[in-house]
């Protein structure tokens, strides 16, 4: 602490000695008089509040940015988190559930060859696509075993207060934990009337939406910033029938 303030003191004193010796040069050299030269003087140091708050506007928009950069770095790690514990597996669980949505899987199928063009027309096609979804004839039991042995790690990432800061991945955890808490209310899944089946559809068609665009997304961002995880992510692609880890 001591050699930070003895450097600062330093720096203060050379900058002090540079601004005398600027104005010695231009009283020496313009053949100024005192009187001229402190007018001058005057009349920059009438500007001086001026660049102070024109120098921190500048930086507090820097360490904004920083810092904004920091939050969402860690909010990337909890992301990536989220889909290597439940989001990848939910996404292949809830796939069968689509019955009718032309062209998804081949919208989903990201490659290590796509660039910001492939992602933002996968995101266009998500927001147009009309998805009809059938839970009819799936296995919601199994569905739900998975969902409900997730509980404990969603109502973690829930209770994580950063997490605020990304509204596209919050109304994605309600969206999962309400479907959750949808089957987990059901003992059973016979004879289920006309309308519950259709809350369900309607509730799974939510979570998958919000999951298929946070994993483009977050694939997007492997892509950019985290290569090696990204090889490993698109070989472990949810919508291909048969994933295989290994490099051939």
């Amino acid at each position: 602490m001591r050699a930070l303030f003895m450097n600062r003191k330093a720096m203060l004193t050379v900058l002090a000695a540079v601004s005398l010796l600027l104005y010695g040069l231009d009283y020496i050299l313009l053949d100024r008089n005192f009187k001229e030269l402190s007018v001058r003087f005057l009349g920059n140091l009438a500007f001086l509040p001026l660049y102070v708050i024109i120098v921190t506007m500048m930086l507090e928009q820097v360490i904004r940015e920083r810092e904004r950069q920091t939050l969402m770095r860690k909010l990337n790690m909890v992301i990536g988190v989220f889909f290597s514990e439940v989001g990848n597996r939910l996404l292949r669980e809830l796939s069968p559930y689509v019955v009718s949505c032309d062209g998804l899987r081949t919208h989903l199928l990201v490659n290590g060859s796509w660039k910001e063009q492939e992602f933002r027309a996968a995101h266009s096609f998500l927001d147009g696509a009309e998805i009809r979804v059938d839970c009819s004839c799936c296995d919601k039991e199994k569905l739900k075993q998975f969902m409900v042995g997730r509980r404990a790690f969603l109502v973690g990432l829930l209770e994580n207060q950063n997490l605020l800061e990304h509204e596209q991945f919050t109304d994605l955890l309600w969206a999962v934990f309400h479907l959750m808490e949808e089957l987990e209310a059901r003992e059973n899944f016979e004879n289920m009337s006309a309308a519950d089946t259709e809350h369900i559809n309607g509730d799974i068609k939510r979570a998958y939406g919000y999951l298929s665009h946070a994993w483009l997304s977050y694939m997007q961002h492997l892509k950019s910033e985290y290569p090696y995880l990204f090889s490993l992510a698109i070989r472990l692609n949810p919508m291909i029938e048969n994933p295989d880890p290994h490099l051939y």
